[in-house]
């Protein structure tokens, strides 16, 4: 897979906002619309929890596994959740709206029409501004594909973005609907932002068995009954279910942290398979491109660590300190970079003639790298250290040389008071030459 790079990241030009009643909640919302700086992608910001304000960013890794038809799009953050966004996001998608901060005092955007439109008019009224970024996108050059249970949806090559999308139901009203529309602003304005959520009368019982459209009512969502279909106004299009379910992909797929090029063919899907696409779509375009890629998530990345800065952090020193450099580093994530020189005192007596990094070496320098996440994230860290507890699928694929650049990746798996779970993976260049799973421990000195 190639990415493309093309036209500059958007934001919006000023701040708007809008106030309504969440459709599955019924809660009253202000949502806030604010505009933000390049390459920070989108977060969601819940201003009314206690202790002070929670970020949501708006991506694939803070989605919940959940089965079935749940009916709406989750994030979280911990304890703190916000559902029902996919119109919201769709709204961005349409319009190339790349960083933007959106606040919400409750955990529901409002759902006015039960349409991506009302978004679309307000961000319209806001104004887009051109950043001093270029958008990255994720070029499709292969075929993947999810299926089960009759669903299945499949991302092909395309040169722009295709969404073809076939509806089926039993009901009459409904039936059959299918529908390819090439996306950019003004086919998603003009033939899917309108387009609003629905649901079969003998659904709304149980939905609301489960807690959920709190909020619903004619003017928000269509129902469709035996006798006719419900609604305050009549259908904006014939085949206006099939653009809806349109409108719901395109939200859920802005959760792949970079906008898409290539052609989605979607078949009964729902927010639950399009979240599992998503998903494999992120997990396809990572194992490719590795840091490299730049996705739309960077919202609490601080800027480079130097070697400098690394020895007052780690309490290491030669020979056996084994990182460079930090090139990035987040609430959950590190990329740190060890160069492997000739020079290196392990090359003596290491297969002599025939030079390899030890294994257990480039584990450390992996193990080094978390443990610059793990301290970055207490409190006076100059009196802790990080101590290695264990290893587990541990894999070395590749041999280590003399002029290669070895890069550490390591996301947290699980934190629980001081103890750490992290995935790590050493790359030279695009190839994965080592991966494990790291336990450690934080202690005072």
């Amino acid at each position: 897979m190639a990415m493309a790079v093309a036209d500059k990241q958007r934001t919006i030009g000023k701040e708007v906002a809008l106030s309504g009643v969440g459709l599955h909640t019924g809660n009253n919302v202000t949502v806030r619309f604010k505009p933000a700086p390049p390459n920070t992608g989108v977060t969601f910001l819940r201003v009314d929890r206690e202790g002070g304000p929670v970020e949501i960013i708006a991506d694939i890794s803070n989605a919940p596994d959940l089965e079935g038809s749940i009916r709406r799009t989750i994030l979280e953050n911990g304890s703190t959740r916000i559902c029902t966004i996919e119109h919201v996001l769709a709204s961005l998608v349409g319009l190339g709206i790349d960083n933007l901060i959106i606040e919400l005092d409750s955990e529901e955007p409002a759902e006015p029409d039960g349409s991506a439109l009302p978004y679309v008019n307000l961000l319209l009224e806001a104004g887009t501004v051109e950043q001093d970024a270029k958008r990255v996108y994720l070029k499709i050059t292969k075929p993947i594909s999810y299926q089960e249970n009759g669903i299945e949806l499949i991302a092909l090559p395309h040169d722009g973005l295709r969404i073809s999308f076939t509806l089926q139901y039993d009901n009459p009203l409904i039936g059959t609907q299918y529908m390819v529309v090439d996306i950019d602003e003004k086919t998603f304005v003009d033939q899917i932002a309108p387009a609003r959520t629905f649901a079969l009368g003998e659904e709304v019982d149980a939905l609301r068995e489960m807690g959920l459209i709190k909020g619903g009512s004619y003017a928000n969502a269509i129902v469709i009954n035996d006798d006719g279909i419900k609604s305050d106004d009549p259908l904006r299009f014939d085949d206006e279910f099939v653009r809806h379910k349109i409108l719901d992909l395109l939200g859920d797929l802005f959760l792949v942290g970079m906008p898409i090029r290539g052609h989605i063919i979607a078949h009964r899907s729902g927010h639950s398979s399009n979240v599992k696409l998503a998903r494999l779509l992120r997990e396809y375009a990572e194992s490719e491109h590795g840091p490299t890629l730049k996705l739309r998530h960077q919202t609490t990345m601080t800027s480079a660590i130097d070697i400098n800065a690394i020895m007052k952090i780690l309490p290491h020193r030669y020979p056996l300190l084994l990182v460079d450099r930090i090139i990035s580093i987040e609430k959950d994530r590190v990329v740190g970079i060890k160069n492997v020189t000739i020079n290196e005192p392990f090359f003596v007596g290491h297969f002599p003639g025939h030079p390899i990094m030890p294994a257990v070496l480039i584990v450390e320098a992996m193990a080094q790298t978390g443990g610059i996440l793990l301290l970055s994230m207490v409190e006076n860290a100059s009196e802790k250290l990080v101590y290695f507890m264990g290893i587990d699928k541990a894999k070395f694929r590749k041999p280590v040389l003399p002029g290669d650049t070895l890069r550490f990746e390591l996301e947290i798996l699980k934190l629980k008071r001081r103890i750490c779970k992290m995935r790590g993976k050493a790359f030279v260049g695009e190839d994965l030459v080592a991966e494990a799973d790291l336990l450690s421990t934080i202690v005072d000195k």
